[in-house]
C-alpha cells in the first residue's frame, strides 16, 4: 500500500508538472551549453586569485588617465570601462596585471535572452515566475518520492547503489540514472525555487549600516594608493565592482567598492574608510545559488547541468513509457470470478509479466476454456476452479510486487473447497541473489494447502528468457491438451503490422472430406519460411487465429480443416478468388527446417501436413527425410499428397514416406508406424538427426511416449535427452 502510494504521488506529479519541466529542460540545456560557451576563451588570468587592489589599481592609472569603473563577473573575467591617453573611451576586457585589453565586451544573442526570458518566466512575466517556482518546487518533491521508490525497492540506502533488475530498457534507464542524477536534479530544483522565495520581500533581508570613524583629509596624510591598507586586504577576486573618483584630488570623491558581502567607499586622498554597508545575508545566497543552478562559474558543473537537464527529458518520457506499458495490457474476462475454470494470478511490477499472462488467458479463451484473469492481491475463492496458474515477478531484494503484498494473508484467510492443481511460474534475473524469490515463496506455500496439488514444477524465466518461458507452455501445453501457442513470435511484444495477402485459390470441403487449401500471394514484399504461422483476425476484434504454413513457389500454402461453427476455419472457408486478406506473419524459426541437419523425421496427423509439404519442396540441399503421417480415411487429399511424394522422391528431396489411415481394417494410427520403424527412429536420434512433428496435441503425446519407449529400449536414453539437444521439435494444437 505504502509502495502504491509514493508510486501514484511519483506519477501524479510528475503528469501535473510534465509540460514545464518539458520548458525548462530543453530551455536549461541550452543555457548549460551557453555558459560552457561563455567561459570559452578563458580571460581569467593565472594569479587572479592572489592579487590585490594595491597591486592592481595603480598599474591601470598608469595605463589608462582616465578610469570610470573596473568591473569583475562571474566568470572571474575583468573588464574596464576608461579613457586611453588618445582620448578614446575604451571599454572590454583586460589583463589585470598589465592593463592591456583582451577583447571587446559581446552582448548575449537574442536567442540567449530570448532563452533566458522562457526559461525565467515562460514569457508570463510575475505569472510566469511563480509557475516556474511551483514547478521547480514540484521537481523536488517528484525527486524525493522517486528516492522513497528506489528505497523501497533496494531495501534501504545500504542497497542504494546495488544492481537493479533490467525489466525492459525505459524501467531499466529510468532508476539507473535516476541514481545518479538524484544530486544534481535536486540542487537545480532547490535553486530554481529558492531564487524565486529570495525575491519576495520576506526572503530578502535589509542591509545594515556599519558606523565609521571618518578621519581629517590634509596633505600630510596623502598616501599612494599602493600603500592604501584597506586595497592591500581586499583581493580581486572578491570584488564585483569599482566606481572610480569622477575628479582626481577632491576628497569628496571616493572609490566606491562593490564586494561580494558588502560596499565600501574609500577615501582617495588617505585610503581610510569613508562609508561601509554591509549586504543582507540573502546575497551571499543568492550568488551561491545562482552559481549553483546556472553553472556560470564553472565548466564541468555547466556540463553536469547540461547532463542532469537531458536526463529530466528522459525521465519524462522513460516515465511515461513505464506508465504505458504498466496500463496497456487491457484485461478482459468473459467470465466472473466464481465461473472460472482456470484461474491465472499475476504479480507484476511493469506490466511485463501481466502482458505474459494476459497472452495464455486470450488463448485459453479463444479455445472455450473459462478462463479467469486477475492480480494475486485480488485472490479469493473459486468454487468452479480446477486449474491455478501462477505468473509472479520479485520486487527490489525478493519482495512481491505491489500487487502481491497480500497474496500470503489471502492464500490463509480464502482455503479453496475443492481440489485444485496450481503451477507457478516466476520471472526475474539470476545477476541477483533474489532471483524469483517471491514465486518460489508462492510455490511452497501452494504446496502447504490441503486442496492443492502441483501441477507442474515452478519454471523460473530468467531476464524474459522466451525459451525459458516456452518451455512452460510446451509442459503445460503437453499435459493439459489445450491449444497454447509454443511458438515465440505469438509473446512478443511489438507484434509485425498486418500485411495484405491476395487469395490465389482457395478449394472446398466435400461431403467426404472437410479439409480444404487456401493458397495466398503477398501484396508487398514479405519474407516468410514453411513452419513459420499466419494469424488472422476473423471477427476484427482481438480473437486471434493461428494456422502453420507452407511455402511453395513463393506462394503462401494453408491445409485447414473446417469446423461447422469454427470462427477461423469458416472465415477462411468463405474466402474468394483475388480476395482481399489482411493478416500477421509470424516466424517461427523454432519450426523451420533445419540448415545443417543431415536427416529429418516428419511426423504429422491430418492438416499437420502443411508445413512439410513446403519443407520438402524446399529441401534443394537433399537432406534425408522421412514423412510419417496418419489421416482418418483415404480420400482424393491423400492421392494428391502420395503423387506429390512420389515426385519429390523423384528429385531426391523426399527419401520415403508412410501413412496411416485410423477408419480403414485394420486401423492403424502413426504411432503403428513409428513403433515398426523403431530401429529407424533410434538410430536417426543416435546420429544428431532431427524429428520435427506438428498435428493435434493428443497426436503428440502419444507420438512422444512411443518415442520415449523406443529410445529408452534402444538408445538407453529418455526422451527429455534428446528434447535438451533440441533434436525433438513441434508445433502441435
Amino acid at each position: 500500500m505504502v509502495l502504491s502510494l509514493w508510486r501514484y504521488a511519483h506519477l501524479a506529479l510528475a503528469i501535473i508538472s510534465s509540460i514545464f519541466l518539458i520548458i525548462l529542460s530543453l530551455t536549461g540545456v541550452v543555457l548549460s551549453i551557453n555558459a560552457i560557451y561563455e567561459k570559452t576563451p578563458d580571460l581569467k588570468v593565472e594569479n587572479f586569485d592572489q592579487v590585490n587592489l594595491a597591486q592592481v589599481i595603480p598599474k591601470l592609472q598608469e595605463v589608462y588617465p582616465e578610469i570610470i569603473s573596473l568591473s569583475v563577473d562571474h566568470r572571474g573575467f575583468v573588464s574596464i570601462d576608461a579613457i586611453n591617453d588618445e582620448g578614446e573611451n575604451v571599454k572590454g576586457f583586460i589583463d589585470p596585471n598589465s592593463g592591456q585589453k583582451l577583447t571587446e565586451i559581446t552582448q548575449q544573442s537574442s536567442f540567449i535572452q530570448w532563452t533566458t526570458a522562457l526559461h525565467r518566466s515562460l514569457f508570463l512575466k510575475e505569472t510566469g515566475r511563480w509557475i516556474v517556482a511551483i514547478v521547480s518546487f514540484l521537481l523536488i518533491l517528484i525527486s524525493i518520492s522517486g528516492i522513497a521508490l528506489i528505497l523501497k525497492r533496494q531495501k534501504g540506502i545500504r542497497h542504494f547503489f546495488d544492481k537493479i533488475q533490467k525489466d525492459f530498457f525505459a524501467q531499466y534507464f529510468h532508476v539507473v540514472t535516476g541514481r545518479w542524477m538524484l544530486i544534481p536534479i535536486l540542487l537545480i530544483a532547490f535553486t530554481g525555487t529558492f531564487l524565486f522565495l529570495l525575491r519576495l520581500s520576506a526572503f530578502q533581508g535589509e542591509e545594515q549600516e556599519v558606523d565609521v570613524k571618518l578621519s581629517e583629509t590634509t596633505d600630510e596624510n596623502s598616501i599612494p594608493v599602493a600603500d592604501f591598507p584597506v586595497f592591500k586586504t581586499t583581493l580581486l577576486k572578491d570584488v564585483e565592482q569599482i566606481d572610480f573618483p569622477f575628479i582626481p584630488d577632491d576628497p569628496e570623491e571616493f572609490f566606491i567598492v562593490k564586494l561580494k558581502d558588502q560596499s565600501i567607499s574609500v577615501n582617495q586622498i588617505n585610503g581610510s574608510l569613508a562609508a561601509q554597508t554591509m549586504f543582507a545575508k540573502q546575497k551571499g545566497w543568492e550568488r551561491w545559488n545562482l552559481d549553483m543552478h546556472t553553472g556560470r562559474t564553472n565548466m564541468l558543473w555547466a556540463l553536469i547541468l547540461g547532463i542532469a537537464s537531458i536526463n529530466i527529458l528522459a525521465f519524462i518520457y522513460t516515465g511515461f513509457v513505464i506508465t504505458i506499458k504498466r496500463a496497456k495490457t487491457k484485461i478482459k474476462n468473459k467470465f466472473k470470478a466464481e465461473q472460472g475454470r482456470i484461474i491465472i494470478l499475476y504479480g507484476s511490477e511493469n506490466g511485463s509479466t501481466l502482458f505474459y499472462a494476459n497472452k495464455v488467458h486470450q488463448q485459453l479463451l479463444a479455445a472455450g476454456e473459462k478462463s479467469y484473469l486477475t492480480s494475486m492481491n485480488q485472490y479469493e475463492l473459486f468454487p468452479q476452479a480446477t486449474q491455478l496458474l501462477v505468473f509472479t515477478s520479485t520486487y527490489g531484494l525478493g519482495d512481491p510486487p505491489s500487487n502481491g503484498t497480500k497474496f500470503s494473508h489471502l492464500l490463509n484467510q480464502f482455503p479453496q473447497q475443492q481440489h485444485i492443481d496450481y503451477s507457478v511460474i516466476g520471472f526475474g534475473s539470476t545477476a541477483y541473489p533474489d532471483f524469483c524469490a517471491f514465486a518460489m515463496q508462492v510455490d511452497e506455500s501452494l504446496a502447504k494447502q490441503q486442496w492443492a496439488s502441483q501441477y507442474l514444477p515452478i519454471h523460473l524465466v530468467n531476464d524474459r528468457s522466451m525459451d525459458d518461458f516456452l518451455n512452460w507452455v510446451n509442459a503445460y501445453s503437453e499435459k493439459s491438451l489445450l491449444p497454447v501457442a509454443t511458438v515465440a513470435s505469438v509473446y512478443a511484444e511489438k507484434q509485425k503490422k498486418l500485411q495484405k495477402w491476395t487469395v490465389v485459390e482457395k478449394t472446398t470441403v466435400t461431403d467426404d472430406n472437410s479439409t480444404f487449401r487456401v493458397t495466398l500471394k503477398p501484396l508487398s514484399r514479405v519474407s516468410f519460411n514453411s513452419g513459420d504461422l499466419l494469424a488472422i483476425y476473423p471477427a476484427n476484434d482481438q480473437r486471434e487465429r493461428l494456422y502453420s504454413i507452407g511455402k511453395n513457389n513463393g506462394l503462401l500454402q494453408l491445409i485447414v480443416k473446417k469446423h461447422e461453427f469454427g470462427l477461423g476455419s469458416c472465415f477462411l472457408h468463405n474466402l474468394q478468388a483475388n480476395e482481399v486478406l489482411k493478416a500477421r506473419l509470424m516466424p517461427n524459426r523454432a519450426f523451420n527446417l533445419p540448415k545443417k541437419a543431415k536427416e529429418v523425421a516428419m511426423i504429422f496427423n491430418g492438416t499437420g501436413i502443411a508445413p512439410f509439404l513446403g519443407m520438402i519442396d524446399e529441401n534443394t540441399r537433399q537432406a534425408k527425410i522421412h514423412l510419417y503421417g496418419g489421416f482418418r480415411t483415404e480420400n482424393c487429399w491423400i492421392k494428391e499428397y502420395q503423387d506429390f511424394a512420389q515426385r519429390k522422391i523423384q528429385q531426391n528431396r523426399l527419401s520415403d514416406y508412410h501413412f496411416a489411415y485410423s477408419r480403414h481394417t485394420p486401423g492403424q494410427y502413426v504411432m503403428d508406424l513409428i513403433a515398426r520403424d523403431a530401429t529407424v527412429f533410434a538410430a536417426l536420434l543416435k546420429n544428431d538427426g532431427i524429428i520435427m512433428i506438428c498435428g493435434s496435441l493428443v497426436m503428440l503425446r502419444d507420438v512422444e511416449k512411443a518415442l520415449d519407449q523406443i529410445v529408452q529400449e534402444l538408445n538407453d536414453k529418455p526422451l527429455a535427452f534428446y528434447h535438451e539437444r533440441k533434436q525433438i521439435l513441434h508445433d502441435c494444437y
